[in-house]
């Protein structure tokens, strides 16, 4: 089948960037592989009969990919009104397949959430109101995520909020220390693409998964 195909070339795509080029300097191969890697979890979504906001969320991570790829601080918006759409697509079929919110993951997640005003805020300078609306977007997707049990969505979700925070500590926290961090950057991406590859396997259809 085609989305097999496409399954096995994004994960081959991912492993090929986490490899090569997760650590390296922006280029437009690098762009290419990033944003490729996800656009094929999409194509694959597509055809295998995901929910449409499952397949958009995928496109728009891929779209995200490619802005924050590039250099420069509109592309970084760009890459993070991208990623805000497609969390906030996430969310909506979230919260309609799952079950009643947990009081534990309320506190737990506001608690994060208002933890960044302490330890990332104060490093993100002209950025600090996108970050902020950023940060409340995702935990409202991982809140979401939530009532979906212990399934392979809801620890694709967990994944990518992981890859989120590590992505705050690489651009924010960490930035001004010139020490080299590929360890983390390898991380942070095997817990991103993972995660979304994750959040596909656990909402397609039972019949086709």
């Amino acid at each position: 089948m085609v989305s097999d195909w496409a399954l096995v070339g994004a994960g081959a795509l991912a492993l090929t960037y986490g490899v090569i080029w997760a650590d390296a300097e922006p280029s437009w191969p690098r762009s290419l592989c990033k944003t490729l890697s996800v656009a094929l979890l999409a194509l694959a979504s597509a055809m295998m009969g995901a929910p449409a906001l499952i397949t958009a969320g995928l496109a728009l991570g891929a779209l995200g990919d490619l802005f924050l790829s590039r250099s420069g601080q509109g592309a970084f918006l760009a890459g993070m009104a991208a990623f805000g759409l497609g969390h906030l697509a996430y969310a909506v079929v979230f919260w309609s397949a799952g079950a009643e919110l947990s009081l534990f993951w309320i506190v737990g997640l506001g608690a994060l959430a208002t933890s960044t005003e302490f330890w990332l805020a104060p490093h993100t300078g002209a950025l600090r109101w996108p970050v902020r609306a950023y940060v409340v977007i995702i935990a409202l997707m991982a809140l979401a995520a939530s009532t979906l049990g212990m399934g392979l969505a809801a620890a694709g979700a967990a994944l990518f909020l992981l890859s989120d925070l590590l992505l705050s500590l690489d651009l924010f926290v960490l930035a001004q220390n010139a020490t080299p961090r590929p360890m983390l950057r390898r991380t942070l991406w095997a817990s991103y693409w993972g995660g979304q590859a994750l959040i596909l396997l656990g909402m397609v259809p039972p019949a086709l998964s």
